[in-house]
């Protein structure tokens, strides 16, 4: 897949519309978390230094087309700046008067930030008289927000269809890295794929399973995939009802040569709480009275072995249930064996998804991975194999 970056633009004396994520945690009016506000430096940094004008597009919450005033993008302004090191021009609105009064008055050297595009109904309807009344406000169109790819959108792909556009520094980034890690990947490839359910992860295990050679299943969802081998996991978290579904992708996995590992032994516990007693046993025999919370000790030696063949390894959801210690210990071990193979130049790591940069980060090995992708949804429309719009549009 192709696509035009910034080096391929002249973007001299241009107003360079950038459609940005900068939907971050805000607490008593202020950010709390300003990573995807520091993402997007890079993209910003270079159109100022082709002597572009960068006008900032983005949503803020979900005001459903409404103007929100607790949903305006000015509280993301004191982070803006300072993560910019300069000050930042804000418009009343995306569109109409206050927008292009704004843009006619930035001098070389401005930023300005437009406010929440979702205050207008056009928006996620991608409604062309949107897209259009957007992109009368500039010259070129940069999408740096792989994380809203996934939504065809007036700002994410109708507008790229009406001007010259190219990728932003972060949304090229995660394009090559993903496509390094599905597209064209160094093989072998393994992929460990956590959290509470199959059902909510199903397109994304019957993808993976005709692209990956080894499988990892973790979390709750490993439950499921025991209970369908007529394992009891006793008061576990898992989909009994999906247990017709798991046995169809464990049969679809060895048809492709793919190999699955599930747990071989688990940590239980009676209770659900931090510190909890619990005890390591084989995956079958979880105590009818006990609950699965982790992947226990020779599980995860069995992960390390198979992290050791590959090359590539994808990345999406915890082995156990990594928000409360003890179980956080299969996902950190694991997570730790990954970082290490990856600074050893052994291994390309790609990582993504709230639950796994979280649980990532609370491991100490999320520095060393090759990339952490911050995007929810359009991360996992990736894996699954899923054309997102707003990337297609800027192939033109």
């Amino acid at each position: 897949m192709a696509w035009k970056t910034l080096d391929d633009l002249d973007m001299a004396g241009k107003v360079v519309l950038v459609r940005v994520d900068i939907n971050v945690p805000v607490e008593d009016g202020k950010v709390t978390d300003a990573t995807r506000i520091e993402r997007i430096v890079p993209t910003v940094n270079d159109i100022l230094a082709k002597g572009g004008k960068p006008v900032l597009m983005a949503h803020f919450g979900r005001p459903k087309g409404k103007v929100v005033p607790g949903m305006s993008l000015k509280v993301t302004l004191p982070a803006l700046e300072k993560a910019l090191g300069r000050g930042v021009i804000f418009a009343d609105d995306c569109i109409g008067l206050p927008a292009k009064q704004a843009v006619a008055a930035m001098s070389a050297g401005d930023v300005l930030l437009l406010e929440n595009t979702r205050f207008h109904e056009g928006e996620e309807k991608n409604d062309p008289m949107m897209a259009a009344s957007l992109a009368a406000l500039g010259d070129i169109y940069v999408n740096d927000a792989f994380s809203a790819a996934h939504r065809a959108h007036a700002s994410t792909e109708g507008i790229a269809r009406l001007l010259p556009c190219a990728a932003g520094r972060l949304m090229a980034a995660e394009l090559k890295a993903l496509q390094g890690a599905l597209g064209n990947p160094q093989r072998p490839v393994v992929a460990v794929v956590g959290g509470a359910k199959v059902s909510t992860k199903l397109e994304l295990l019957g993808n993976l399973v005709t692209k990956v050679d080894y499988l990892v299943i973790g979390g709750g969802m490993a439950n499921t995939f025991l209970a369908a081998q007529g394992i009891d996991v006793g008061k576990s978290l898992a989909e009994h009802d999906m247990t017709a579904t798991a046995t169809e992708i464990m049969k679809k996995a060895e048809a492709a040569g793919c190999s699955i590992v599930l747990p071989s032994d688990v940590v239980v516990a009676w209770e659900f709480k931090a510190g909890a007693e619990n005890r390591t046993v084989a995956a079958d025999a979880c105590p009818a009275d006990a609950m699965i919370l982790d992947a226990g000790p020779e599980t995860v030696k069995r992960i390390e072995e198979v992290f050791g063949k590959c090359r590539t390894l994808i990345w999406n959801g915890p082995l156990g249930a990594f928000e409360i210690p003890p179980f956080d210990s299969a996902t950190n071990a694991a997570a730790k064996k990954a970082a290490a193979l990856t600074t050893a130049g052994a291994l390309v790591t790609v990582a993504g998804g709230g639950d796994t940069v979280a649980a990532l980060n609370t491991s100490g090995a999320a520095a060393a991975f090759s990339y952490i992708s911050t995007a929810g949804g359009a991360f996992l429309e990736w894996m699954e194999g899923k054309t997102l719009p707003g990337v297609a549009a800027l192939n033109g």
